[in-house]
Protein backbone atom coordinates (compact mmCIF):
# COMPACT_ATOMS: atom_id res chain seq x y z
CA UNK A 1 0.00 0.00 0.00
CA UNK A 2 3.03 2.14 0.02
CA UNK A 3 2.97 5.00 -2.36
CA UNK A 4 4.52 8.47 -3.00
CA UNK A 5 2.93 11.36 -0.81
CA UNK A 6 3.02 14.81 -2.06
CA UNK A 7 3.02 17.65 0.32
CA UNK A 8 1.57 19.10 2.06
CA UNK A 9 -1.42 17.02 3.21
CA UNK A 10 -4.49 18.61 3.97
CA UNK A 11 -7.18 17.11 6.54
CA UNK A 12 -10.71 18.45 6.37
CA UNK A 13 -13.16 17.17 9.12
CA UNK A 14 -16.69 17.07 7.61
CA UNK A 15 -19.15 18.51 9.88
CA UNK A 16 -22.27 17.90 8.87
CA UNK A 17 -21.92 13.95 10.34
CA UNK A 18 -22.47 12.59 13.28
CA UNK A 19 -19.30 10.46 12.86
CA UNK A 20 -15.27 12.05 13.38
CA UNK A 21 -15.06 11.84 9.56
CA UNK A 22 -12.44 13.74 7.59
CA UNK A 23 -10.54 13.88 4.35
CA UNK A 24 -7.55 13.67 3.69
CA UNK A 25 -5.60 15.29 -0.03
CA UNK A 26 -2.47 15.55 -1.32
CA UNK A 27 -0.70 18.76 -2.57
CA UNK A 28 -2.11 18.43 -6.05
CA UNK A 29 -5.73 18.21 -4.17
CA UNK A 30 -6.31 14.29 -5.08
CA UNK A 31 -8.04 12.58 -2.19
CA UNK A 32 -5.77 9.89 -0.82
CA UNK A 33 -7.64 8.54 2.30
CA UNK A 34 -10.92 9.13 3.95
CA UNK A 35 -10.94 8.50 7.68
CA UNK A 36 -14.09 7.38 9.73
CA UNK A 37 -14.66 7.24 13.65
CA UNK A 38 -17.11 4.57 14.67
CA UNK A 39 -18.93 6.40 17.30
CA UNK A 40 -21.05 4.44 18.74
CA UNK A 41 -18.48 1.01 19.36
CA UNK A 42 -17.73 0.07 22.52
CA UNK A 43 -13.83 0.82 22.12
CA UNK A 44 -12.75 3.47 19.85
CA UNK A 45 -12.55 1.96 16.46
CA UNK A 46 -10.88 4.07 13.19
CA UNK A 47 -10.97 3.11 9.94
CA UNK A 48 -9.33 4.23 6.42
CA UNK A 49 -10.76 4.18 3.54
CA UNK A 50 -9.12 4.96 0.24
CA UNK A 51 -11.91 7.53 -0.54
CA UNK A 52 -15.24 8.76 0.90
CA UNK A 53 -17.16 5.86 -1.30
CA UNK A 54 -15.93 3.44 1.66
CA UNK A 55 -15.41 0.77 -0.84
CA UNK A 56 -11.65 -0.20 -0.28
CA UNK A 57 -10.56 -0.27 3.23
CA UNK A 58 -7.02 0.16 3.71
CA UNK A 59 -5.91 0.66 7.28
CA UNK A 60 -7.84 0.14 10.88
CA UNK A 61 -6.42 2.01 14.41
CA UNK A 62 -7.89 -0.23 17.20
CA UNK A 63 -7.70 1.05 20.79
CA UNK A 64 -6.66 -1.09 23.64
CA UNK A 65 -8.11 2.02 26.54
CA UNK A 66 -9.76 -0.61 28.17
CA UNK A 67 -7.31 -2.06 29.29
CA UNK A 68 -4.58 0.46 29.43
CA UNK A 69 -4.81 3.56 30.90
CA UNK A 70 -1.94 5.20 28.83
CA UNK A 71 -4.29 4.64 25.92
CA UNK A 72 -2.59 2.93 22.47
CA UNK A 73 -3.91 2.33 19.29
CA UNK A 74 -2.81 -0.78 16.78
CA UNK A 75 -2.90 0.34 13.30
CA UNK A 76 -3.59 -2.52 11.25
CA UNK A 77 -3.00 -2.94 7.56
CA UNK A 78 -6.42 -4.36 5.20
CA UNK A 79 -4.60 -7.48 5.93
CA UNK A 80 -4.63 -7.55 9.78
CA UNK A 81 -0.68 -7.01 9.56
CA UNK A 82 0.34 -4.52 12.68
CA UNK A 83 1.78 -1.38 10.96
CA UNK A 84 2.68 0.20 14.37
CA UNK A 85 1.31 1.76 17.54
CA UNK A 86 0.67 4.98 18.94
CA UNK A 87 0.62 5.27 22.29
CA UNK A 88 -0.66 8.66 24.59
CA UNK A 89 1.59 9.27 27.32
CA UNK A 90 -1.60 10.81 29.55
CA UNK A 91 0.36 12.32 32.86
CA UNK A 92 2.41 14.62 30.18
CA UNK A 93 -0.33 15.24 28.53
CA UNK A 94 -2.43 17.55 30.85
CA UNK A 95 -0.12 20.05 29.76
CA UNK A 96 1.84 19.60 26.52
CA UNK A 97 0.28 16.60 24.30
CA UNK A 98 2.03 13.99 23.72
CA UNK A 99 2.25 10.50 22.14
CA UNK A 100 4.54 7.91 21.59
CA UNK A 101 5.39 6.24 17.80
CA UNK A 102 6.11 2.34 18.55
CA UNK A 103 7.65 0.32 15.57
CA UNK A 104 6.04 -3.03 13.77
CA UNK A 105 8.62 -4.70 16.78
CA UNK A 106 7.26 -2.88 19.45
CA UNK A 107 10.26 -0.60 19.21
CA UNK A 108 9.51 3.32 20.88
CA UNK A 109 10.97 5.31 17.90
CA UNK A 110 9.61 8.38 17.32
CA UNK A 111 7.36 11.12 19.33
CA UNK A 112 5.02 13.59 18.74
CA UNK A 113 4.34 16.76 20.96
CA UNK A 114 3.03 19.92 20.81
CA UNK A 115 5.25 22.94 19.64
CA UNK A 116 3.91 25.30 22.22
CA UNK A 117 1.25 23.86 25.13
CA UNK A 118 -0.05 27.58 25.92
CA UNK A 119 -1.63 27.82 22.88
CA UNK A 120 -3.75 24.61 23.63
CA UNK A 121 -4.53 26.44 27.35
CA UNK A 122 -5.02 29.82 25.95
CA UNK A 123 -7.62 27.82 23.24
CA UNK A 124 -9.49 26.36 25.73
CA UNK A 125 -10.05 29.38 27.87
CA UNK A 126 -11.22 31.46 24.90
CA UNK A 127 -13.48 29.05 23.76
CA UNK A 128 -15.32 29.61 27.17
CA UNK A 129 -16.53 32.95 26.34
CA UNK A 130 -19.79 33.85 25.54
CA UNK A 131 -20.37 34.42 21.49
CA UNK A 132 -16.62 35.31 20.70
CA UNK A 133 -15.46 32.21 21.94
CA UNK A 134 -16.83 30.78 18.85
CA UNK A 135 -13.74 32.49 16.96
CA UNK A 136 -11.43 30.67 19.13
CA UNK A 137 -10.64 28.75 15.82
CA UNK A 138 -9.30 31.30 13.94
CA UNK A 139 -7.30 32.68 16.93
CA UNK A 140 -5.52 30.09 18.32
CA UNK A 141 -4.33 27.42 16.23
CA UNK A 142 -1.65 24.42 17.95
CA UNK A 143 0.85 22.74 15.59
CA UNK A 144 2.41 19.49 16.82
CA UNK A 145 6.03 18.13 15.68
CA UNK A 146 6.85 14.64 14.67
CA UNK A 147 10.50 13.55 15.88
CA UNK A 148 13.00 10.63 15.69
CA UNK A 149 15.06 8.96 18.86
CA UNK A 150 17.57 11.36 18.17
CA UNK A 151 15.03 14.73 18.56
CA UNK A 152 15.23 15.17 14.38
CA UNK A 153 11.43 17.04 12.87
CA UNK A 154 10.60 14.97 10.67
CA UNK A 155 6.73 16.19 10.30
CA UNK A 156 4.83 18.98 11.21
CA UNK A 157 0.97 19.58 11.39
CA UNK A 158 -0.87 22.33 11.72
CA UNK A 159 -4.40 23.05 12.50
CA UNK A 160 -5.39 26.20 10.27
CA UNK A 161 -7.73 28.79 10.83
CA UNK A 162 -11.21 28.03 10.39
CA UNK A 163 -14.66 29.02 11.89
CA UNK A 164 -15.00 24.66 13.10
CA UNK A 165 -11.71 24.11 13.88
CA UNK A 166 -11.31 21.48 11.25
CA UNK A 167 -8.42 21.59 8.97
CA UNK A 168 -5.11 20.78 9.48
CA UNK A 169 -2.41 20.62 7.47
CA UNK A 170 1.17 18.21 7.25
CA UNK A 171 4.44 19.48 6.05
CA UNK A 172 7.33 16.75 5.81
CA UNK A 173 10.53 18.49 7.03
CA UNK A 174 13.23 15.90 6.30
CA UNK A 175 14.76 15.05 3.05
CA UNK A 176 15.46 11.23 4.30
CA UNK A 177 14.22 8.25 2.85
CA UNK A 178 11.29 7.21 5.63
CA UNK A 179 8.26 5.39 5.77
CA UNK A 180 6.06 8.38 5.64
CA UNK A 181 2.60 6.29 4.94
CA UNK A 182 3.40 5.27 8.81
CA UNK A 183 4.17 8.09 10.01
CA UNK A 184 1.11 10.17 8.35
CA UNK A 185 -1.35 8.08 9.97
CA UNK A 186 0.20 8.36 13.38
CA UNK A 187 -0.71 12.10 12.36
CA UNK A 188 -4.05 11.13 11.61
CA UNK A 189 -4.65 8.91 15.05
CA UNK A 190 -3.38 11.97 16.95
CA UNK A 191 -5.74 14.63 15.13
CA UNK A 192 -8.83 12.51 16.11
CA UNK A 193 -7.58 12.36 19.49
CA UNK A 194 -6.86 16.34 19.62
CA UNK A 195 -9.39 17.38 17.54
CA UNK A 196 -11.66 18.45 20.91
CA UNK A 197 -8.49 20.01 22.12
CA UNK A 198 -8.81 22.95 19.94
Amino acid sequence: LMRDLKYPIHFKFRVTTLSNDFEATDGDGNTIYYVREKIFKWRDHITVYRDRTKSEMLYEFISNKLIDFQQTFTIYDHEKRVIGKVRRKTIKSLWRSTFNLIDEADKHDHTITEKNPWTKLWDGLFGELPIIGMLSGYVFNPSYILKNEIGEPMFEIRKEPSFFGRKFTVYKQTTKDIDDERFVLSLMLMVMTERSNG
